[in-house]
């Protein structure tokens, strides 16, 4: 068995823009709100993906003089996930983590401005002490809202960083555009044209303009604009 904060590069997921046979082992991201398949350990990514670092002895003095920044807060984990919709800050430059058509998770350069605000999906919610309503949104966050049944899973909140302020609150239906995160169509925006809920055991469906997936694929992300992500042809 390898250690708990390594992997094995032949067993990396196929969402890792990474070269299988160079060497045997690759940096494990910490556990935390990002799946495995979803996300990336900072160190791969500025060593590797981004080249900025020639090792990880660079990349840690990079962490050490709280040159980078994630979602707005300066880090100091390098096996810490980068994942879906994060904004990484590298000094002066800025990136957001999108996946591309190939399904595999790639980081974009944006400006200044587009590093001020994140999309994240509402993956669930709950009532807390006082009778608040909470959502839990994909990246592990969670907001308290005003009126709990406006805000559905499957909706999506534009939020500030790193002040985590509510700025838009994008609700999923016929019309929204969305981002495809799984399916032959991912990587790609497409506006839905209806959804299906199943009384069953079954997926929910959502159906677009000349094709369907199932729920779990779809992000909602309204009018805001990510770098590299086309609409569906």
């Amino acid at each position: 068995m390898g250690s708990s904060s390594h992997l094995k590069r032949l067993a990396i997921p196929r969402s890792w823009p990474l070269p299988r046979k160079t060497t045997i082992w690759v940096t494990r991201p910490r556990a935390g709100a990002h799946s495995l398949e979803r996300c990336m350990p900072l160190n791969i990514v500025i060593r590797d993906v981004i080249g900025l670092a020639r090792s990880t002895r660079e990349v840690r003095t990079i962490l050490h003089n709280s040159l980078a920044k994630v979602d707005g807060r300066v880090v100091k984990d390098t096996r810490r996930g980068i994942g879906v919709m994060d904004v990484l800050t590298l000094g002066e430059d800025n990136y957001r983590c999108v996946l591309d058509t190939n399904g595999r998770l790639r980081y974009r350069p944006i400006s200044a401005e587009e590093a001020g605000w994140k999309v994240c999906r509402i993956e669930g919610k709950s009532t807390i002490k006082g009778g608040k309503t909470q959502v839990h949104l994909h990246d592990g966050r969670n907001i308290i809202v005003d009126d709990a049944s406006e805000h559905k899973t499957g909706d999506s909140l534009k939020i500030s960083l790193p002040e985590q302020k509510v700025i838009e609150h994008i609700k999923f239906g016929e019309g929204t555009r969305c981002m495809l995160v799984g399916g032959i169509h991912v990587g790609k925006l497409a506006d839905v044209t209806s959804f299906t809920v199943k009384r069953s055991s079954m997926p929910n469906e959502v159906e677009f303009d000349g094709f369907g997936t199932i729920a779990d694929n779809v992000f909602t992300v309204g009018d805001c604009t990510l770098p590299g992500v086309e609409v569906s042809q």
